[in-house]
């Protein structure tokens, strides 16, 4: 009698339609982690409101300096709040100070200039994880404390056509442009006399703490559009993001920032989504600051590279991520990782939990070669390199009730020969894909509790130890499993309580080697 794969359920508990800006309650619920975190509070202003409409801005004109000098003005007399109220208003870049809430009404949408001159002079501030002086963002902070951006308007970014889209650097990645050796305060980037630009984010707040952004929609970005970085004690919630088309609009990025807090938000974004970064390469390193204690809940990505992504900045390290009741469509991939040889870092301590993915290319992808474009010679997987100091390391990762649908692959992992992917386990999923498993330099994996219903019954590993699957059911029409074990390094690749119980041509459930 043929053995009955038995029904394998997950806990999902939030669908597409619980999950989002759609569906933000007003309160925040106590925050639970599998680390230490601390319970986040909004900020708090004073009652004192000032519209930009009572002090003589006008729709049709420019009106950046009315902006910013209420913002001044409130920061000043110890806070309160900064209304752009209904209509349609032009800015250039604004910069938030202390104990300011900058409010976009509903029914206000603000525009935010094409032009470079509007966004001088430089500012400090970290582009895909170096630091440099040059646009900084639209709208930006340093050093502030107790800040918020919130509303239900609009924000929309820098106009196409105009001199801070024609002047961005694209010659070279950033890394072979700004010698990690200069001083910062010589890293100037402004554009002047038609010179190139790194090109502003859309709200970034460096060096900031207590820091809210909620219930705003951002489009056309020129850039990534939500950038903590160096912040402490942050919350972004309720936020839409729609940069779909956009090369590298990435949707909310947390760059060597700790204690966030990211929930109810949408994005469709034209790369990653949720991102977490911490520097690159020489430069994070000299930095040295990891992205820690952050909290991603209760949020939709619709369509972008990745779902949830770590790095591929990656050098002051990023740990302690807990992910939880998230929903990821069409992402290329759901969950991803990434970081480069030359990078840095890496990423350890990271959770996900209660996780629905639809569409896209994979369920899970460790990407840590990357491609001869950005690092050359390096992305190559052989020969081996010496471990340094920018050898970077993913290790220690829990996934659980994940529940995958019509997507290509499960899994695929492109590892470090010299750094192999290390101690993950994946546990209680349910999966129907296409395809399995291809993955390469990996020590220590464990997948448990698991039903994959797939076209494909093949499992292709290369340099894979110390691999095990446990109560893992493989539903196919072969009713099979046909491995490609290949590599010295092979061995220890266990089937255990799995149906079949081992794959084709294995005397018994273990490779060893």
């Amino acid at each position: 009698m043929a053995q009955k794969i038995p029904d394998c359920k997950v806990d999902i508990r939030y669908d597409k339609d619980k999950v989002g800006a759609a569906a933000m309650p007003e309160t925040i619920a106590p925050i639970k982690a599998p680390f230490d975190m601390p319970q986040l509070q909004r900020p708090v202003f004073p009652d004192y409101r000032v519209s930009i409409a009572d002090k003589g801005a006008k729709e049709g004109e420019k009106v950046t300096a009315i902006i910013q000098q209420e913002i001044n003005n409130v920061s000043e007399r110890g806070g309160g709040t900064v209304v752009v109220p209904k209509g349609k208003w032009h800015t250039g870049r604004i910069s938030l100070k202390s104990n300011v809430n900058l409010e976009i009404a509903e029914g206000a949408s603000l525009y935010f200039s094409g032009e470079v001159a509007d966004y001088q002079p430089a500012v400090f501030t970290r582009n895909e994880g170096i630091e440099v002086m040059s646009l900084g963002a639209c709208i930006y902070a340093n050093g502030a404390r107790n800040i918020a951006v919130t509303g239900k308007g609009k924000l929309i970014g820098p106009a196409k056509g105009g001199s801070v889209r024609k002047q961005i650097m694209t010659k070279d990645v950033i890394e072979n442009v700004v010698n990690y050796k200069t001083p910062v305060a010589e890293r100037v980037y402004e554009g002047r006399n038609g010179d190139f630009i790194f090109p502003p984010m859309f709200i970034s707040p460096v060096n900031c703490s207590n820091v809210l952004v909620e219930g705003v929609s951002l489009e056309n970005t020129a850039f990534w559009n939500i950038v903590p970085v160096y912040c402490d004690s942050v919350i972004i919630r309720g936020v839409t993001v729609h940069s779909v088309g956009i090369a590298r609009g990435d949707g909310i990025d947390v760059e060597s920032s700790r204690n966030v807090l990211i929930e109810y938000t949408t994005l469709s974004s034209g790369d990653d989504c949720f991102t977490i970064k911490a520097g690159r390469g020489d430069d994070g390193l000299r930095v040295g600051k990891p992205t820690e204690n952050v909290v991603v809940r209760y949020s939709l990505a619709l369509e972008g590279h990745g779902g949830i992504t770590c790095g591929s900045e990656t050098a002051g390290m990023i740990r302690n991520l807990y992910v939880h009741d998230c929903v990821f469509e069409n992402t290329r991939t759901a969950i991803r990782f990434k970081t480069r040889r030359p990078r840095g870092g890496g990423g350890e301590n990271l959770y996900y939990e209660r996780i629905k993915i639809t569409g896209g290319r994979y369920a899970f992808e460790w990407d840590m070669l990357g491609s001869a474009a950005h690092v050359g010679a390096m992305a190559a997987r052989y020969p081996l390199r010496e471990k340094n100091h920018l050898t970077p390391v993913f290790r220690n990762i829990t996934a659980s009730d994940i529940d995958v649908e019509n997507v290509e692959y499960f899994m695929k992992v492109s590892s470090i020969p010299e750094s192999p992917l290390a101690n993950v386990l994946l546990e209680k999923i349910k999966s129907h894909t296409r395809q399995l498993i291809i993955a390469t330099d990996i020590d220590g994996f464990k997948i448990k509790d698991a039903y994959f219903k797939s076209d494909s019954s093949v499992i292709n590993l290369l340099d894979v130890r110390n691999f095990k699957f446990d109560k893992v059911y493989f539903d196919n029409l072969s009713k099979s499993i046909i491995t490609k074990v290949e590599g010295d390094l092979s061995g220890n690749i266990a089937f255990k309580k799995t149906f079949p119980n081992k794959p084709v041509g294995w005397k018994m459930g273990r490779f060893i080697k």
